[in-house]
């Protein structure tokens, strides 16, 4: 890299940028790699150089500008990757890898990134475990990008395991034909676009009710998975399980769903498994109960999920490959820009599983006829422009505060990749510095869906648990799929 004039030049950090560096809202990003194969550290290393580095905000030191208005500005550097990549000498024998794993994630945890370097470190554990032969931790301040950002720089340095010259293949979504134009007339077309356009305003009007109140005043039930003040700064756990993409996609294809609506009904089903189970101990002042119940859960909990969307136009990785060997950003396609939903989950116990399903698509239905995310993000952005970063920080931290978890689903590559020169297992993203004590991400990879939970210690000793309520409750609808004979022939291949 040519760092004599690059060294010079300065960039405004991004209103995203400016909101992640806020010591309320200081977030960092962990992405674990599994790998097949043990890590080659001098490969790793040559690969990383020639194509990550090379990225502007991975090569760039982010520098206060004005500290009480909160401005920050990227300024390139040479990066030395010696500071970056950590390897530590492991024995491959040991006696619980999975644990030893584990530990090492959650102590990542329990510090921020200097801002004496990039802000990027990478982890590289050679040691096998149930998942895989060996784990790369990314640890990357979340100033740098959102995960529909980082998860796409990640794949345009990817390329095919089975064609080594081609980059991953990303699932996009097919557009529908215009069925009312062609084959209807005129006044059923204007009368569905006016109805359309009534049912957008009218739940863009609820969902920036709904978002406001939150922020002022409207804060979930106490349960045990809701965190009080101060959890930002507690260690988190980091736990996963996987599940077969098929199966999801064959409940999705047998009921005529999404996979989000898919994985938005699993997350409502085993969250009330887990609290379900919770409450077979302790009532909701938290004294212990002896007479048992048949339905343990309390009635009306308000149990609420802020879901990230993402409000970027989708970005070819060829344009992000390229983006990276001209070491120029382009506008528009990098960067934290997301909207937040406040999504309500009804927390029951049901005779019938797929009713998670059918209401979570009736909620995603109507999410997605709303521009709320739109009209957040908007209004976030004035905050930050009138009153400065800390102001706006404070705001999105009362609207995390007063909700109970943050769920998000990404889509990866749709075979498997070789990534920084080594075959790659999985993708577990997760994130620390966030003012929950819950944080459940959904990744595909490949064949795989990877259910990645972020959880504060004290809050939720045993998120193991709530990993394994997700997959029985996935596993449960799909049974019940079967059962009710709801696949077609074409999903049974």
């Amino acid at each position: 890299m040519k760092m004599s004039s690059q060294e010079e030049e300065e960039e405004p950090a991004s209103p995203g940028a400016r909101l992640m560096q806020a010591s309320s809202f200081n977030l960092c990003i962990l992405a674990v790699m599994g790998y097949m194969t043990t890590i080659d550290i001098d490969l790793f290393k040559k690969e990383l150089n020639r194509n990550l580095v090379k990225h502007p905000r991975f090569s760039s030191l982010m520098i206060v500008k004005n500290k009480k208005r909160g401005t920050f500005s990227w300024k390139r550097t040479k990066v030395d990757l010696d500071k970056h990549v950590i390897a530590p000498d492991l024995d491959p024998d040991m006696e619980n890898p999975d644990e030893f794993v584990d530990d090492y994630i959650s102590g990542l945890s329990k510090s921020h990134l200097s801002q004496e370097k990039p802000l990027w470190e990478v982890h590289v554990l050679n040691v096998k475990n149930s998942d895989a032969n060996s784990n790369v931790i990314f640890k990357i301040d979340h100033s740098i990008g959102d995960g529909i950002s980082l998860i796409s720089v990640v794949l345009a340095c990817a390329r095919k395991e089975s064609d080594p010259q081609s980059l991953p293949t990303v699932a996009t979504k097919e557009r529908k034909s215009d069925n009312i134009a062609n084959n209807n007339g005129l006044i059923k077309r204007l009368f569905v676009l006016v109805w359309t356009f009534l049912l957008v305003m009218f739940n863009t009007l609820i969902d920036c009710i709904l978002c406001l109140a939150t922020m002022l005043f409207l804060k979930d039930t106490k349960t045990a998975i809701k965190a009080g003040r101060g959890v930002e700064l507690s260690p988190k756990r980091y736990v996963r399980r996987i599940i077969s993409l098929d199966d999801v996609k064959l409940v999705k294809n047998a009921m005529n769903v999404s996979i989000n609506d898919v994985v938005l009904g699993v997350t409502e089903a085993g969250i009330s498994r887990y609290l379900s189970t919770t409450y077979e101990k302790h009532n909701e002042n938290g004294v212990e109960i002896t007479k048992k119940s048949t339905n343990p859960l309390p009635k009306n909990i308000r149990v609420r999920s802020a879901c990230i969307f993402n409000l970027r136009p989708c970005a070819k990785l060829e344009d992000l490959a390229e983006m990276m060997e001209k070491e120029k950003l382009i506008k528009g396609m990098w960067g934290n820009i997301v909207g937040i939903v406040v999504l309500p989950l009804t927390i029951a116990l049901r005779d019938d599983p797929l009713i998670y399903i059918r209401r979570a698509k009736a909620m995603m239905d109507q999410k997605k006829l709303s521009l709320g995310h739109k009209c957040g993000f908007m209004l976030m952005k004035l905050i930050m422009f009138l009153f400065g970063s800390k102001v706006a920080a404070g705001v999105s931290t009362q609207l995390f505060r007063n909700t109970t978890l943050t769920f998000s689903n990404v889509v990866g590559p749709q075979e498997e990749i070789n990534l920084f020169g080594h075959p790659l297992a999985y993708i577990a993203p997760s994130v620390f510095g966030f003012p929950q004590g819950l944080v459940i991400h959904y990744q595909s990879y490949a064949d795989k869906l990877v259910i990645a939970i972020g959880a504060d210690e004290e809050l939720i000793p045993n998120p193991r648990q709530l990993c394994d309520d997700l997959v029985m409750s996935f596993r449960n609808i799909k049974d019940a799929v079967i059962k009710n004979g709801l696949i077609k022939g074409s999903d049974c291949c």
